[in-house]
Formats: C-alpha cells, structure tokens, sequence
C-alpha cells in the first residue's frame, strides 16, 4: 500500500482514482480515539459529526475494538448457509435490549430499510389482505433513507434522483410534521401497510417534529391498521438524549423500559451506532405477528448475523448501557443548546437552534445556495472542529457521546469564536 506524507496526496489520489460521489471537508485522518480525531500532519481535532452518528460511542472504544479482535481470531463470517455460535446469543440481546420478538439482521442502513419495506409490503398481502402489488407505503418529504433505487424513488431531494430512473412505484409522499396530510393519506388509500419515518429527521437539517406527532401517527395508523416503521438508524441508540427517539423526552435514569412517553413502532430500524464504527451491522426488529411472514429464501445476506458483526453490536450496546451515553447526551445537549441560544443572540448569522440530546443544528442566516455554512466549517476546521453543512445553509453538530461537560464547553467556545469572527470582515467593510 502506498504511504500517505501529506493531506494534499491523499486528497489527489482519491480525486484520480475514486467516483466523485461526495463533497468531502479537505482534511485527511489518521487517527481517532474518543472525541478526538488527528489528521496525516497531526493536528488534533475535536469531532462533531461522529460519522453521522455511527461513532456514539466514541472513535476506537477500547471495549468495542477488544471484542472485535478476539472474535475475529476466532469465527469470522459463515454465511447462514449454517448455524453459528455468535448469532442466538445476539438475537436474543438485541430483542431483550429493544423489548421486540424478533430481529432480522443485516449491514447497512439502506439495507435494513429495503428489508423492513419488504416485510411491511409482504404483511399488508398476507395480513391486512391488500391485493397483489397494490401496496403503498407512505413516506414524508426531506426525507433521508439512502440512496439505492427504492429509496430515492419517494426522495425529494432531486441531486440524489436525477437520472437514476425509471423509479419505484408504491409510496405516497407527505409533509412532515404534518397529521393531518397523514390522516388523509390513510383515510383516502385502503392499500396503504406503513408509514416510514424519521422522528427526527437528520440529513434535512436536524427537523425535529411536534412532542405529540409520531404519538399520534401511530394512533392512525392503528385506526388503519397500518405498521408505522422507525427509521433510528442516525437517532437511536442514546444519541438523542433517550435509548430511541420514539422514547420521546423520557427521563427514565436507567436503561429505557418504555416509559409513558415511549411510542412502540411496529418496526423498528437500526444501524450505524449499532457497531460503534468498527463494522456495518443494522437490525430490523418486529413482534412475531409482523416478522412471521418472512420464509427462507425470501430474504437475506451472505454478511447478515456474521458473528464478527454480531459480537461488535453487543458490546457496542453494553458500552451505551454501561456508561450511560443517552443519560449523557440528554445533558450536554441541553448545555450545547442553551449556549448555541445565546450565540444566536449575539450574531446575525446564526437564525435558529434546534435538536434533541446530542443531535443539534444551527440554520446559517443566508440562502440554502449560499456558501457560508460550507465557509464557517472550514473556518471551524481551521480552529479544530470538524462538522459538515447539510442542505446548503444549516450546519449539524453531533458529537461523539462519550463526551465530557468541559471538552462540550470547548466546542462551545470554538463554535462561537469562529462565527462570530467570521462576521468581522463584513462588519469592518
């Protein structure tokens, strides 16, 4: 393999050897551990994306990285052609951990998501007796699920469409945040069989629902006898401040056991942080009555319930139990927003704060085709801090949830520092 000596090397290589299908910060890593991350000249910064949330539990947790070693000099992949000893002992965790009967393994997120589509279409012909390939599932707008064909057929987010058709048929898309587009949805389609959504949406900016919606969408669609399916790839395990963000504000202080404010989905949808960052591992939970109606042959994955993947996401949930990282991130998310309120408060460029837990936005005061928000996280770069602007002018700041209230303090202090320098040029013309 070739040695990287400079940033500027690897930046070129991948721009001569790789697709061009992201828009990357120009900094190039090579180490991270907790909090922190270092790039190839060994500067240090702090991270504020946590690979979009797969990372709750922090870069390279030595809990994580010792049960993938010893694993992995053990039994790594068999495919299911044949039992393993690694997978039971999985499912039966994850289903206790979640409170759910049954768990269809797979790796990525978009993976889960097309296996939980599958089984809500398949129930809806074999359970709720909708006729042959009339399903329909209903999704909301500025939605993000992936990106394979299915899902962007209901996106709209029209970079991530175009000229990938022709699309998929059977989703009907809504408002966000929006009840009664959702009761007219399932009042006006008797072949509707689920409602997938985000409950907090993260790639559209941190949008963050009524307390009440996904509350009441779920009473609707149990008048409609329709599954309602949880995207918490990027939301769940801790990172919103609760176990799920179904859990809505619980303040349970133990590990969540569905308290009042807990909404049940009929499926559930995880990945990401599921593995810590150490390896792709996502879930599909559902009760027996709804998970019943997959047979062998009808889905599946050479990769899915390996048992490397398998032991990583027990020990990457024991890490989230052990060390309480949604009690955590519940308080330093406050802290985070009360201190980014009264930098809003201060600066003209900051328009509004919002989030749950650690899952936090700002919304940059210029155009979503400005380049500001891509500016200021340059500029906060350059001040060790690493983010990513979403939809042009909103930038999302989502630490690792090992963080401390001091090392919070100093981003804190970063992120303000930078913005309000950043307005200095403007202010001295």
């Amino acid at each position: 393999m070739q040695e990287i000596s400079s940033s500027q090397e690897a930046i070129q290589l991948e721009s001569k050897y790789g697709a061009h299908n992201y828009h990357p910060l120009p900094v190039v890593l090579s180490r991270g551990e907790g909090v922190y991350l270092w790039d190839v000249e060994g500067k240090k910064y702090f991270d504020f994306l946590s690979a979009y949330s797969a990372v709750n539990q922090g870069h390279c947790h030595p809990r994580i990285k010792e049960a993938l070693i010893e694993q992995a000099g053990t039994l790594t992949l068999t495919s299911r052609a044949f039992y393993n000893d690694v997978l039971g002992p999985y499912e039966k965790y994850i289903t206790d951990y979640f409170g759910f009967d049954k768990v269809l393994p797979m790796n990525t997120g978009v993976e889960a998501v097309e296996t939980a589509i599958k089984i809500a279409r398949k129930w809806g012909y074999e359970k709720k007796g909708v006729p042959g390939q009339q399903a329909k599932i209903v999704v909301a707008e500025d939605n993000f699920h992936g990106r394979t064909t299915t899902v962007i057929s209901f996106s709209n987010d029209e970079n991530a469409r175009r000229n990938f058709g022709p699309y998929t048929p059977g989703f009907i898309r809504i408002p966000y945040n929006d009840l009664t587009a959702l009761k007219a949805a399932l009042t006006n389609n008797p072949d509707i069989v689920g409602f997938l959504i985000e409950p907090i949406q993260g790639e559209a900016g941190v949008n963050t629902p009524d307390a009440a919606y996904i509350r009441e969408a779920k009473k609707l669609c149990q008048e409609h006898n329709t599954l309602l399916l949880a995207d918490e790839i990027q939301t769940g395990i801790g990172r919103t401040g609760s176990l799920l963000a179904v859990c809505g504000e619980c303040r349970c202080e133990g590990h969540c056991e569905k308290q009042e404010s807990y909404v049940e989905p009929d499926i559930l949808i995880l990945g990401k942080a599921l593995s810590g960052g150490f390896f792709p591992v996502s879930a599909v939970l559902a009760n027996e009555t709804i998970m019943e109606v997959i047979h062998p042959g009808q889905h599946g994955s050479t990769f899915g319930g390996n048992p490397l993947g398998a032991k990583i996401a027990m020990t990457a949930l024991e890490v989230v139990r052990d060390e309480r990282l949604a009690q955590n991130a519940r308080a330093l998310g406050k802290t985070f927003r009360e201190r980014m309120q009264l930098l809003a408060e201060k600066s003209p460029l900051v328009k509004l704060v919002r989030g749950r837990g650690l899952l936090n936005a700002i919304v940059i005061n210029d155009s979503p085709e400005s380049s500001t928000a891509w500016d200021i996280c340059l500029a906060l770069k350059d001040n060790g801090l690493l983010a990513k602007p979403t939809h042009g002018n909103i930038i999302r700041f989502a630490p690792p949830l090992v963080m401390t209230m001091e090392e919070l303090h100093s981003c804190c202090d970063i992120i303000e520092k930078t913005i309000l320098a950043f307005e200095k040029p403007a202010e001295n013309e």
